[in-house]
């Protein structure tokens, strides 16, 4: 496991019974941006990454 798991497994076990929207976790993101603007990149590769989920990988 690597050690950014411990947050990844804490929002499961905090969030898995309630159900989250992609406006909520949006609204979360631009929260922790304006708290932690080093983690722009991060976040925003993060928020791509998952927008683009559905797409096939060539």
């Amino acid at each position: 496991m690597y050690y950014t798991d411990r947050g990844i497994e804490e929002l499961e076990s905090r969030r898995a019974e309630e159900d989250l929207g992609v406006e909520w976790l949006c609204d979360r993101m631009r929260t922790f941006i304006d708290l932690h603007p080093q983690f722009e990149s991060a976040v925003d590769q993060l928020a791509t990454f998952l927008a683009r989920d559905d797409e096939d990988d060539e």
